[in-house]
């Protein structure tokens, strides 16, 4: 595996890669890698010819009161993982190298709407930082596929969105989330947890599946869900953010018109904050019995 942390010595390479006709994968992390990562590396491995990945803690996408500086940092366990799955190339520049006139002087890449709600509402100036970056990243390394996890589905729509909209010649590749054994997503943020914390944490995944079970079996008081979710959350001692039952195609509030929601949460549970969303289709017999011709 070649770690590169310029640029310029990065492009040379993957230039070459591209020369020989070799597409090329992008697994953009903030490191501190876990199986969730290593679930996307697999997946990029499988769609392009060379993987990329990035370690770059980026601190344009944290509030003033968040947890940058304690973000664990661990380059070196990172290296060995990337290394045993086959990972050909890992980026991992520092703050200069991203942001060589510093990041008051860094123009910045907004995606409305998409981005100023759920996450976009308690931490403004989040998705911001993220889309920025994630640009950045994109021209340096210029894949063809990009992967990212649905734990964060915004930020997932996002992304979508802003290579829609910047004409950007990249496939952007979800892959469904990695679970621990009693359904808590991993997160990179689950170190956080105490002991007595992570035991409670996987809540968060039952009370929306719960919803979910609920909407499948014909509830549609959208707003008696989400209040009870919320209620359940905070009786379990989580610190609710949002519970919302979305459009999964636009975020945007559930229509008539639309086919498939997106139930998500965000809540803390002590000092960390925990993400998780689940999907349904909705009237999927109905779908299939037109599509059959019954």
């Amino acid at each position: 595996m070649r770690t590169y942390n310029s640029s310029a010595a990065i492009q040379s390479t993957l230039a070459a890669f591209r020369a020989r006709g070799q597409r090329i994968a992008f697994v953009p992390t903030m490191g501190n890698l876990h199986e969730g990562h290593l679930d996307l590396v697999r997946k990029a491995q499988r769609l392009c010819d060379v993987v990329v990945v990035s370690i770059f803690v980026n601190p344009l996408q944290f509030g003033p009161h968040e947890d940058l500086d304690a973000y664990p940092r661990t380059l070196a366990a990172d290296k060995e993982k990337l290394f045993a799955e086959g990972v050909q190339v890992l980026f991992a520049p520092g703050v200069k190298e991203i942001y060589p006139q510093g990041m008051a002087a860094q123009s910045i890449v907004h995606v409305p709407d998409l981005g100023d709600t759920l996450c976009g509402r308690s931490r403004p100036g989040h998705f911001d930082g993220v889309t920025t970056v994630v640009s950045k990243l994109f021209n340096i390394v210029q894949p063809d596929v990009a992967v990212f996890g649905e734990k964060d589905f915004q930020q997932l729509s996002i992304i979508r969105k802003m290579v829609i909209d910047l004409c950007m010649p990249i496939d952007i590749v979800g892959v469904v989330t990695t679970r621990e054994a009693d359904g808590l997503a991993k997160s990179s943020r689950n170190g956080y947890l105490t002991k007595e914390q992570r035991a409670v944490a996987p809540l968060l995944n039952q009370v929306l599946r719960d919803c979910r079970e609920a909407i499948a079996c014909g509830f549609d008081n959208f707003l008696q869900l989400e209040s009870h979710a919320r209620m359940q959350l905070l009786q379990a001692g989580f610190d609710p953010d949002y519970f919302e039952i979305r459009d999964a195609h636009t975020l945007s509030t559930v229509s008539e018109d639309t086919e498939e929601v997106a139930i998500l949460a965000a809540a803390r549970l002590g000092k960390t904050r925990l993400i998780d969303n689940v999907r349904l289709a909705l009237n999927p017999v109905s779908d299939w019995v037109m599509l059959a011709g019954i």
